[in-house]
């Protein structure tokens, strides 16, 4: 069993800054990639962030030097600093977990409750 548990939303104001953190329990031996999607009513889930256990990351064109994503492999958390956010950043952020190995079980995927980010104008 496996789950995800994010923390740092909250109401910001515009040109303000949040960060939201997420860790994963159980008896974890590996995740490959970890990341932070997004949703708004009546939209799908998008991608804002992910990065791998090497280190190396993707992120979705509009938050591109805004926000950075960084992870702790040895604690199986990940972080992801907003900076200058923007009324258009408002959404539901999850955590998700690619590929999660427990002892010699893998989970392909692996989704937190949500948190809700909204940033006022």
């Amino acid at each position: 069993q496996v789950r995800l548990v994010e923390s740092g939303g909250g109401l910001v104001q515009a040109g303000g800054s949040l960060r939201l953190s997420c860790a994963a329990y159980g008896s974890i031996s590996r995740i490959n990639t970890m990341g932070w999607y997004r949703q708004t009513p009546g939209k799908q889930r998008e991608l804002v962030a992910k990065i791998t256990s090497g280190g190396s990351t993707d992120y979705e064109d509009s938050v591109k030097g805004r926000f950075t994503i960084s992870r702790d492999n040895a604690k199986n958390t990940v972080s992801m600093q907003m900076n200058s956010l923007k009324p258009e950043d408002t959404a539901v952020y999850y955590c998700n977990a690619e590929n999660v190995l427990v002892f010699t079980r893998q989970y392909p995927e692996v989704w937190g409750q949500g948190t809700l980010v909204t940033v006022s104008s």
